[in-house]
């Protein structure tokens, strides 16, 4: 079925044959569109409409059926109330593929079915169709540009109008193949990006996604791109609870939230960017080829004092650290400048603006060779210069001759730019970045690229996931500690005592102090359902009458644990990415601080220790302010924990938290459960 699926794919998008369904004479209609674009195709385009023998001096057939050849590629321009059986018609006639470009409203499923049936590949429903530019395709139901920019990006987005709009941008960059892919009822982003990736000429992959479907294909595509070192940008859409929303009703899908998009993006290593402008600026920087140097961090020269704290204010911001270049670099560069100016990153040129060229041409060559830069950019507004002065261009240019270190050149207001310096710049392949905050991010992501990912594959014990896969299904809430300690997660067990002589009994079997907590509410301390510190049998005996009078008899009674930062650790279950690992501040202050990072398990004790140093909290484990420093590795133990309980046991859970692991200088213990199955049933 892989095969198929893949050969499938290959036929649409390398298709040399293409009929029309829906092809109009009516000038400027959707089927006078369609053709005015397969004239601009590379493949044979063949018209379908009963009501035309002819369309200009192309002859059109009345059905699918009667052309001379079953063609690759089939593009549907009518209406959805006979979508399905033109769909049909065309798997009966034998096409390979199609792109829908409607919205199928009311008859998604019966399209899918018709095409998964056939062994078809299909793009949309509800997109703009695609380029390959590699061969001259055209398959599209919009006019775009022709020609288009020819490149090394290949570009998936679920967006058609900014499909529209990166076709039409005017960057550094051009495609290689071009899918505005829409719901993607059949074909999914992985098989685009599984077609890019069989493409040696293929150098970036910019997907842009509102909800992704198929994610452990996705997942496996992404990371074959990591390893083939063909850097990812993904701009996500629907993070937000308001941007969900507005997915859901436009594609009929669910986004996953903010953090786990980023989760996501961490576990295939690709470059996750935040708005278009940083798209695109990101896309232009990776599309030039040239990679990261060794350092870890960038370096930027200026012509302005004030551009240049501006920069260094914008870099805080957004997280991007600046190289500390070497002592040597520092006195060539201290060697060149005017009197008065320092030697220092971010750079300050400007002075009396004698050899402009020359003095900035060689301050950049030094940042490029310096080893602790990874990628230096010319900071400066790029506008018009009414004397004819070429300096800067020619500067940047000139280093760019000499060395393969990364090099851009970083503006501040893209409507100030001089198109034509910008467009010479970028013909010899050093981007212009289009605004100093976009630009820095940009800049940031080629610094740390290649990510790291998580090559960690787990263990999986058949065995337990059975046992708990039973309890599961006749659920005892009783069972949540169990649940965990059977997953090596170290417990405060609780003991459930219904009445007043049976908590004093579990409390001298615990061994003072002890508390007590109610078992009526999920948050207990919402309601005063937890009582701490009780020391002896008489305040076990006042806390019980107290939870018993106001909430309910049971309780249960704990140990009481040693004081120490409280984490909270567990598993939820993303509506998109499926079960996720998440580590936040803990207690009562989970909700307020919003202080969380999650990852897509298996996570390794490694992966562990990097999702804690994540976490702005992360001080607080260090020893704040004279407390002893914590055992973050009993805590990175933890977090393995729930990754295996996430690996074995997440498509039967919607959310497993321990709330609070208390973590001190003598290791983690989780001191509250919570279990969620799916269907809401839990404790």
């Amino acid at each position: 079925m892989g095969e198929q699926r893949r050969a499938g794919v290959a036929a649409m998008l390398g298709a040399r044959s293409v009929a029309i369904v829906g092809a109009s004479a009516r000038p400027d209609s959707f089927g006078a569109r369609m053709i005015v674009e397969a004239r601009r195709s590379s493949a044979r385009m063949h018209l379908v409409n009963p009501r035309y023998e002819r369309i200009g001096d192309v002859p059109c057939a009345p059905s699918l059926a009667d052309l001379d050849e079953p063609v690759d590629l089939v593009l549907f321009g009518v209406p959805d109330g006979v979508l399905v059986e033109q769909v049909a018609a065309a798997a009966d006639a034998g096409a390979r593929s199609a792109v829908v470009f409607g919205a199928a409203n009311g008859v998604r499923d019966k399209v899918a079915a018709v095409v998964s049936a056939a062994g078809m590949a299909m793009c949309g429903a509800g997109c703009m169709g695609f380029v390959n530019n590699a061969i001259g395709l055209r398959a599209l139901g919009y006019l775009e540009p022709d020609a288009l920019p020819v490149g090394g990006v290949s570009l998936v987005t679920h967006s058609g109008s900014a499909f529209s709009t990166l076709l039409r941008c005017r960057r550094g960059f051009g495609f290689r193949l071009a899918v505005s892919s829409g719901q993607e009822l059949v074909t999914t982003t992985a098989d685009y990006v599984d077609f890019a990736l069989d493409d040696p000429d293929t150098r970036v992959l910019a997907l842009l996604l509102e909800t992704p479907r198929d994610i452990p294909r996705l997942r496996e595509s992404l990371r074959r791109a990591h390893d083939r070192d063909v850097p990812v940008v993904v701009l996500p859409v629907g993070g937000s609870p308001t941007g969900q929303a507005m997915v859901a009703a436009h594609s009929g899908a669910l986004a996953g939230g903010d953090a786990a998009w980023q989760a996501f993006c961490d576990s295939v290593g690709a470059v996750r960017v935040r708005d278009m402008a940083e798209f695109t600026d990101t896309l232009e920087l990776f599309n030039a080829g040239r990679r990261a140097g060794p350092g870890e961090g960038i370096a930027t020269v200026h012509d302005s004092g004030a551009e240049r704290a501006m920069i260094a204010d914008l870099a805080h911001e957004v997280g991007v650290e600046f190289a500390d270049p070497s002592t040597w670099s520092l006195s060539a560069i201290e060697d060149l400048l005017d009197y008065g100016l320092v030697a220092t990153n971010p750079l300050d040129v400007w002075g009396t603006g004698a050899d402009t060229r020359a003095l900035f041409r060689a301050c950049l060559h030094v940042m490029t060779q310096d080893p602790a830069v990874a990628v230096t950019a010319l900071a400066v507004d790029l506008v018009p210069e009414f004397d004819g002065d070429t300096a800067y261009p020619d500067a940047v240019l000139d280093v760019a001759a000499e060395t393969n270190a990364p090099l851009a050149v970083l503006t501040s207001v893209p409507a100030a730019v001089d198109r034509d310096a910008a467009a010479r710049l970028r013909a010899h392949g050093v981007p212009v970045l289009e605004g100093f905050r976009s630009g820095l991010v940009a800049l940031g992501h080629l610094a740390r690229w290649p990510l790291e990912i998580e090559r960690y594959q787990g263990t999986f014990d058949p065995d337990r996931r059975r046992r708990w896969l039973a309890w599961l299904a006749d659920w005892n809430p009783a069972l949540a500690f169990e649940l965990l300690a059977d997953y090596g997660i170290p417990i405060a067990r609780p003991v459930v005592a219904r009445d007043e002589s049976r908590a004093v009994a579990a409390a001298d079997a615990a061994g003072y102090p002890v508390v007590l907590k109610t078992v009526a509410a999920e948050h207990k301390s919402d309601v005063g359902g937890v009582a701490l510190d009780l020391a002896d049998a008489a305040a076990v005996r006042a806390a019980y009458a107290d939870l018993a009078h106001r909430l309910e008899p049971s309780v249960t009674v704990q140990p009481m644990v040693a004081r120490g930062v409280e984490v909270s650790v567990g598993v939820v279950r993303d509506g998109t990415f499926g079960p996720l690992v998440v580590v936040a501040a803990g207690g009562t202050l989970v909700e307020l601080l919003a202080d969380r990072v999650l990852a897509c398990p298996p996570v390794s004790y490694g992966g562990a220790l990097r999702m804690v140093n994540a976490l702005r909290m992360r001080p607080l484990l260090a020893g704040w302010r004279g407390a002893p420093a914590c055992d973050v590795g009993a805590l990175a133990d933890v977090i393995v924990g729930f990754s295996l309980l996430a690996t074995e046991l997440g498509d039967s859970l919607e959310a497993v938290e321990a709330n609070p692991v208390i973590v001190s200088a003598t290791g983690a213990i989780a001191v509250d459960a919570l279990v969620i199955q799916r269907g809401g049933i839990g404790q």
